[in-house]
């Protein structure tokens, strides 16, 4: 809330310390963000109860990857790269603009699962304006720039993954995710306070606290391509737990995937500092990144 103050100088400290963060970490806690508990904490029941039903109730919303068909609940049990076991169960879909969003794939039960989702994508997307307006000020730019670049109200696409990470006997062997920068504009993470999340950060990994109340957020690649690298995106992975289950809900912000060049923005770039990032649309860059 410090970010809005009426007190200058509340507003500025609070918009330096964003700023100074996107460069320094690309990750942060971002606290009293004005997204109520009660409302935070209506999403984690839902999402909670979602995966608290049998397996069959679960398989009703299963996605198609195969026929292109993401959206929807998915398992994944893997190798990845360095031969450890990738662990999770999730659901993806859509949550804004709502004219893109497919509610016929949404949860039906828990009964609030989407009333609450809905509305926690609407305030989530007030507060993407107001980071991306604090990031734009942080690059010189008029407030308004970086959100334009991203597609603005129409085509910024919201798309939450809810990851389920199951209870692990044998945590040294599986990771939850593996390691990887987001692709996205900016992502915002709620968690079920089970530690899990992890940085790379200068040359090592860093486990992240849990904040009660708060949001974590990620810049993603979009906005560091955007920025010229003057903002991180940084390499990140998620880890299971012996004791507990652990649940994040990530929204990522994404850009359109054909509409929009993403190249470092002209007034990022000088002689001393030229384009570290050539350009590419969105799909252009996730497979490029794929392989």
């Amino acid at each position: 809330k410090g970010i809005n103050s009426e007190d200058l100088e509340v507003r500025e400290k609070c918009r330096e310390e964003l700023r100074k963060a996107a460069v320094d970490w690309g990750v942060m806690h971002l606290v009293n963000h004005g997204i109520p508990e009660e409302l935070t904490g209506r999403v984690k029941a839902a999402g909670e109860g979602f995966f608290g039903q049998p397996i069959e109730e679960k398989e009703k919303y299963a996605n198609d990857q195969a026929a292109g068909n993401v959206q929807g609940y998915g398992s994944k049990l893997a190798n990845n790269a360095s031969g450890q076991l990738e662990w999770e169960d999730y659901f993806f879909h859509c949550v804004f603009p709502e004219d893109k969003t497919d509610l016929s794939i949404w949860p039906k039960t828990p009964s609030d699962y989407i009333a609450a989702t809905r509305e926690y994508a609407k305030q989530l997307r007030a507060l993407t304006t107001t980071v991306l307006a604090v990031l734009s000020q942080g690059l010189g730019l008029e407030e308004g720039r970086l959100e334009k670049e991203v597609g603005g109200m129409e085509e910024l696409l919201l798309q939450m993954k809810i990851n389920y990470y199951p209870k692990c006997p044998e945590p040294e062997l599986a990771l939850g995710v593996e390691a990887h920068t987001d692709v996205s504009a900016l992502t915002f993470i709620l968690h079920n306070m089970v530690p899990g999340l992890q940085l790379f950060y200068e040359g090592k990994w860093v486990t992240a606290k849990c904040v009660p109340n708060s949001i974590i957020m990620h810049v993603g690649d979009t906005v560091e391509i955007l920025s010229n690298g003057k903002y991180k995106s940084i390499l990140h992975r998620g880890v299971v737990n012996r004791e507990k289950v652990r649940v994040s809900w990530a929204v990522f912000c994404e850009p359109p995937k054909e509409k929009i060049i993403l190249q470092p923005l002209p007034e990022t770039v000088s002689e001393a500092d030229p384009p570290r990032f050539p350009p590419r649309t969105f799909a252009q860059h996730i497979k490029h990144k794929l392989f």
